[in-house]
């Protein structure tokens, strides 16, 4: 995941981002000052979500919501508990925490986001497509549509630009992004348990501290990821 700080307050940026940086699969990838500048980089980027201050001088945070014509998922920062329920209004916004905000506080903050993302409809991509059956998934490569079973695949690394796919007989390196072929994966057999992996929840041989085995490769569990795999074991 990627988010954007916008605070007019150093000393509130510098919090929220040391609380980032303890969410291994998060990346501050810009931090702001104001709103204006923050609408201009948004035009040109995307972002997973954001955390905005209500309070900024000149164009405040409910001002930027309103701006925005596809707004990202929207953390509100403010010390004023008297907008919780007008940012309610905007289904952008997924949570509202009040200054101080606390490492507990900030924990359930990021679960909403990642229960907000599964929630998300899957968007389409050029170098992935998914079968209308649901049985499979097509890659592109070389120019050449190659069509691979989703009980076929073991795990999905991330290697900078591109990902590499792992079946049971071969590997396949596809020009796009885990977040991409995430969202085209069904999501009751794949699981990313780590920012570089995703894997094939039903080929899961053991579990061992901070690690799964699939078939013969060991691969690692982020501590964020940790509990939604031990959510969805079956455990005696």
């Amino acid at each position: 995941m990627n988010c954007l700080i916008i605070d007019d307050e150093a000393a509130a940026r510098a919090i929220i981002s040391q609380l980032c940086s303890r969410v291994e699969d998060l990346d501050v990838v810009e931090e702001f000052d104001n709103a204006i500048d923050a609408i201009k980089y948004l035009n040109q980027n995307e972002v997973d979500f954001l955390f905005l201050d209500i309070h900024m001088p000149g164009f405040t945070g409910i001002d930027f919501v309103q701006t925005l014509q596809n707004a990202p998922k929207i953390v509100m920062t403010t010390s004023d508990t008297g907008f919780a329920l007008a940012s309610y209004e905007y289904e952008s916004i997924i949570d509202y925490m009040v200054k101080p905000i606390h490492p507990e506080r900030f924990e359930k903050s990021i679960q909403k986001i990642r229960n907000s993302m599964v929630a998300r409809p899957k968007t389409t991509e050029d170098q992935t497509t998914t079968n209308p059956l649901g049985e499979d998934l097509y890659i592109n490569i070389d120019r050449r549509l190659i069509k691979i079973k989703f009980n076929d695949i073991l795990i999905i690394e991330a290697k900078g630009d591109y990902i590499n796919i792992k079946t049971d007989t071969k590997e396949y390196l596809v020009h796009t992004t885990l977040k991409s072929i995430y969202h085209k994966l069904p999501e009751a057999q794949f699981l990313q348990i780590h920012r570089s992996y995703i894997i094939n929840f039903s080929k899961i041989i053991d579990i061992e501290d901070n690690s799964v085995l699939i078939e013969k490769s060991v691969v690692p569990i982020s501590r964020s990821n940790r509990p939604e795999l031990m959510r969805r074991l079956n455990l005696l």
